[in-house]
């Protein structure tokens, strides 16, 4: 059964409005203070760090090592405490390392982090214990965070770290992803929800911040770290040697 041309207009507009909105936002300069952060990051040598959980890890892969993406960028996965830190593989069986306030410093000991390093950071609602001790082991450490979350879902929710604090709370400068509460836009059957916006809007959000970035950095002269698809002519050997220049400082992985 395919979906109702009623519902998929209804996801439809309830995407693109938010689309739209957050061009508005963007062309207002409403992006402007997380363009700053990230184009002085690169100038001073640091590089991105890019961080989700669950399906905000999506907003992670967008910013970092992608075609058309900056390359002085490195994604961190709470998997990196299995690949290059002290856990054992079972802890990644369950979904409990999303909501694990201890695991922020395995986490932080098995990534490659620099003192010049800008954190960006995802969590739709912005309250779990990793999401916000990250933000907080960053922040205690002098690094700058950039955060991208719901405002209407974290406001609504109970912080579920130890310190009380939201993810939006910690940060430097907040980007509502403007997702509703519970994420979701569409209610069928017997109250069910479906629909779920953060991911597309977040995704969205990641690109208006490349783009600016790379926007801000042609338009004084200088050539943007930019990727090209790896799978057209020249791909590896332009990506090869840019990445060289970011030579530990940055990791990429499967």
């Amino acid at each position: 059964m395919t979906n109702s041309p009623t519902t998929t207009s209804q996801f439809t507009h309830e995407v693109t409005a938010r689309i739209e909105r957050l061009r508005e936002q963007a062309e207002a300069g409403g992006f402007d203070a997380a363009i700053d952060l990230i184009v002085s990051t690169l100038d001073g040598g640091g590089v991105i760090q890019a961080f989700g959980t669950g399906h905000s890890e999506a907003f992670a892969m967008e910013i970092a090592g992608r075609a058309g993406g900056l390359i002085p960028t490195t994604r961190i996965a709470l998997r990196d405490v299995v690949l290059h830190g002290p856990r054992d593989v079972e802890v990644l069986h369950s979904g409990i390392l999303e909501r694990d306030v201890d695991v922020v410093s395995d986490l932080w000991d098995a990534s490659i982090i620099h003192p010049a390093d800008l954190f960006v950071i995802a969590s739709n609602s912005g309250v779990n214990g990793s999401i916000v001790g990250m933000a907080l082991a960053a922040k205690e450490r002098g690094h700058a965070v950039i955060a991208v979350t719901s405002l209407e879902h974290t406001g609504a929710v109970t912080p579920k770290h130890p310190s009380g604090k939201r993810l939006s709370e910690i940060a430097d400068v907040t980007i509502d992803n403007l997702a509703p509460y519970g994420d979701t836009t569409l209610t069928i059957g017997e109250g069910i929800g479906v629909g779920a916006v953060s991911s597309l809007t977040a995704a969205f959000i990641a690109q208006l911040l490349t783009i600016g970035v790379a926007e801000r950095m042609a338009a004084r002269g200088d050539v943007p770290p930019v990727y090209i698809s790896a799978n057209i002519p020249g791909g590896d050997d332009h990506n090869n040697a840019l990445e060289n220049r970011y030579a530990g400082k940055i990791r990429r992985g499967a």
